[in-house]
């Protein structure tokens, strides 16, 4: 097997992925024109595809989507909190007294 056919592998499953087909050996198969027993033999061929499928099955849980939810809420917290201690900062700074020699 050469770096060739492991991109069109990856390249398939990437498409496949991007337009929400299902990911199978023999959907990977007849994009990329390798048998399927290639796909299944070869140990690296095998991992990209399996890894396409899990991360598939694995977007489309209930469970999944709540953990992104939950961890996109967090993050979007973080950044509030931010924004507010950068304007308090600012409005104690507007509020000094400038002091410069004239």
């Amino acid at each position: 097997m050469n770096n060739n056919t492991l991109r069109r592998v990856e390249q398939a499953c990437t498409h496949l992925v991007d337009s929400r087909e299902q990911v199978t050996f023999t959907t990977v198969a007849a994009r990329t024109g390798l048998a399927r027993t290639t796909l299944y033999r070869n140990q690296r061929l095998r991992a990209v595809v399996e890894e396409h499928r899990a991360r598939q099955a694995e977007a489309r849980t209930l469970t999944r989507l709540t953990s992104e939810i939950a961890h996109l809420r967090a993050a979007l917290e973080a950044v509030a909190a931010t924004v507010r201690r950068h304007e308090e900062q600012l409005r104690k700074l507007e509020r000094r007294p400038t002091t410069g020699s004239a």
